[in-house]
């Protein structure tokens, strides 16, 4: 299965990040996944990138021409695709991947995942999405969530469209036992029958 990584791109973060990345990165390959990734040779993406190579496993990066510069990309990728804009990377990396996780990050996984929600609320991909919370990274986004379906602007249903876990071998459980559920738009009746 390809899956699609978010995550932090910067490199001055506490080393337990990198090292889950990296580890979750080796357990993609050893059960046979393909890493989609932005490209980048540093921050969580890469380090997720060096332990898929460790282990002999495929990588596609998918850059925005602009990236293709010394020391940005990763140089171990099995493929590597350029895009003009970083809205058509994104568009890319869904399109060659079946499942996401998401790893801690800035605003721009922030955003990743959330249009990665939007979309499989709207019934418009039907995919595994699972946040990795390394170091409880994620708790106070949980919290935000929740409060957000308990004042009524997001439906309770909307919580039960991604997984949270702790560790990069609980993530890797959610996407080799996912279930798809089909539905339409209104699909988010359906968690609740």
């Amino acid at each position: 299965m390809n899956i699609c990584i978010f995550g932090a791109s910067g490199s001055s973060l506490e080393p337990v990040y990198y090292e889950q990345a990296e580890m979750l990165g080796a357990l993609m390959a050893k059960h046979g996944h393909t890493l989609v990734f932005g490209g980048g040779r540093e921050g969580l993406m890469g380090a997720a990138a060096r332990g898929v190579h460790a282990e002999g496993g495929k990588i596609i990066g998918i850059a925005p021409k602009f990236f293709d510069e010394p020391g940005i990309l990763y140089e171990e990728c099995n493929e590597m695709i350029f895009t003009d804009t970083m809205r058509e990377r994104k568009q890319l990396m869904e399109e060659k991947s079946e499942a996401t996780i998401v790893l801690p990050g800035g605003i721009g996984t922030y955003e990743e995942f959330f249009e990665m929600l939007t979309l499989k609320q709207l019934g418009r991909t039907d995919r595994a999405i699972v946040i990795v919370n390394t170091n409880g990274y994620y708790g106070p986004m949980r919290k935000l969530l929740e409060a957000t379906a308990a004042n009524r602007f997001m439906s309770e249903s909307c919580l039960e469209l991604y997984k949270l876990v702790d560790t990069p071998e609980q993530a890797l459980d959610c996407i080799n036992n996912y279930i798809p559920h089909t539905g339409s738009i209104r699909r988010l009746s359906d968690y609740n029958k």
